[in-house]
């Protein structure tokens, strides 16, 4: 069987995270053949691999968001022109009218530039016919470009060469249930979509956050998701989500609830058995661990506060903020000086490291982030029998205090997001009790073992895999 793991800006270019559950998935199922198509910027990140590939990966494909095709001048010295059903098909889309994905499909199998596209005058029509049913209270000249520049990435990854395989298996909707999509019109192959997050809702946060988009653009951006991530529920064969709310947000934004099923993250918890403990150089410290990419939406910042106002409490407290520091220069640089300015002691930056050779050492964990699916950090944490301080995101609620009222108890502390205060005392209640502490981890480790094991996951996949293929 060969499968196709599409993958949007993570596999196998960064560390941790959705990339860790990828290189897991494929590592776990040896008997199959995996190639893999990535979704990238551009050609400057092209093949700059975080990860050695398990040796049943025998492709790597790249798909850019932005690329030279743009900007090209036409070969032909005029504009690309299409057929009545072509242009009917491109409206739909910009319209959101009962959009014709298949038509779409098989007219960007045709040998035309992107450029001609966005400058030609058939998609300039359709902007004009978009602008003045909706838009005329704004200008329409930078209506049109904010328009290009939104269809720029989509037309770049619907020209995308997609290889064949038995079954496609999208790590989100979005760009990378585009070509999952494609797929399935041109192959008839089986598809999964796998949710880690709820890729509109998170687009959506981001836009509602940003600077960089104004005013009544945000909403197209935001419509522009929805209509992609819609595309990815219709064509897919099985949707899956981690947790309940997940895939009850999943038929909120429109997914078939037939399609829709669980299938919650898994560790490999002989990983975590005999692994190095406290050294003497820990003697008298509590030793907190942050397991993370040190980025904005892993809200480092607040961490590293609520840490200082709770070493004023408890002294002997040190941090371990463990996890790659290259994916945003600038943010780490902030953190770090924070850390400076506050001039604050027993903060540690390890960068990339091997989690079990520091779990071990750890009192306790947290993770601040302000966006999260089911942290594999926390079944980590859990699998090395530590409790775990967490914002209420995603599916820390359900991890720390169980689902459906399972009989373990809690694992840790839950906060809301970006709260300094609740979190520095969380760290002073777990700090100052550490007979409370080994009951949360137990409790952890219990639910681990029962719900969250790498060989359940295992199975589940298996199924899905032998139930959509086509052969």
């Amino acid at each position: 069987m060969k499968i196709c793991i599409v993958a949007e800006g993570c596999y196998p270019y960064v560390v941790g995270g959705v990339s860790g559950w990828i290189n897991n998935m494929i590592k776990s199922f040896p008997e199959h053949e995996f190639v893999i198509l990535s979704i990238i910027a551009d050609r400057a990140q092209s093949a700059k691999f975080a990860y050695e590939l398990p040796e049943n990966v025998t492709e790597v494909y790249e798909s850019y968001l932005n690329d030279f095709d743009w900007g090209k001048k036409p070969k032909t010295g005029k504009r690309t022109h299409f057929s009545k059903e072509y242009y009917r098909a491109l409206r739909s889309i910009v319209m959101n009218e009962k959009p014709d994905w298949n038509t779409v499909f098989k007219l960007f199998e045709k040998d035309f530039s992107v450029d001609d596209l966005l400058m030609g005058a058939d998609f300039l029509h359709i902007i004009q016919e978009f602008y003045e049913r909706k838009y005329t209270q704004i200008n329409f000249s930078d209506f049109l470009w904010t328009m290009r520049s939104i269809y720029l990435p989509l037309f770049l990854i619907l020209k995308t060469p997609i290889p064949k395989a038995d079954i496609y298996h999208c790590v989100a909707t979005g760009y990378a249930g585009i070509l999952g999509g494609m797929a399935k019109a041109r192959y008839g192959s089986g598809l999964i979509v796998s949710e880690h997050g709820i890729y509109t809702r998170e687009r959506e946060e981001e836009l509602i956050k940003a600077t960089w988009v104004a005013g009544i653009y945000k909403n197209i951006w935001i419509d522009q998701f929805k209509k992609m991530s819609m595309l990815a529920y219709d064509k897919a064969d099985i949707v899956t989500a981690l947790y309940g709310h997940a895939k009850e947000l999943q038929i909120e934004l429109g997914c078939n609830e037939s399609k829709s099923i669980i299938t919650a993250n898994g560790i490999k918890m002989s990983d975590f058995e005999n692994i190095p403990g406290k050294t003497e150089e820990d003697e008298g410290y509590i030793n907190i661990g942050a397991i993370l990419r040190v980025t904005p939406i892993k809200d480092v910042k607040t961490m590293i506060r609520a840490f200082a106002f709770a070493k004023k409490i408890v002294p002997q407290i040190r941090l371990f903020i463990m996890g790659p520091t290259d994916e945003d220069e600038e943010y780490v640089a902030e953190c770090m000086d924070l850390v400076e300015i506050m001039n604050l002691k027993d903060v540690f930056f390890t960068g990339s490291i091997n989690v079990a050779d520091y779990l071990g050492r750890m009192d306790f964990t947290m993770l601040t982030s302000i966006s999260e699916g089911q942290p594999l950090t926390i079944l980590e944490s859990y699998a090395a029998k530590k409790p775990v301080i967490a914002t209420d995101v995603g599916n820390c609620a359900g991890l720390i205090y169980g689902e459906d009222n399972d009989e373990f108890g809690d694992a840790g502390i839950l906060t809301h997001i970006m709260n300094t205060e609740e979190l520095a005392d969380a760290i002073v209640e777990l700090a100052r009790n550490p007979e409370k502490r080994n009951k949360l981890g137990e409790a952890g480790y219990l639910r681990c073992q029962a719900k969250y094991r790498l060989e359940q996951m295992q199975e589940k996949y298996r199924e899905l895999y032998n139930k959509v293929y086509t052969h």
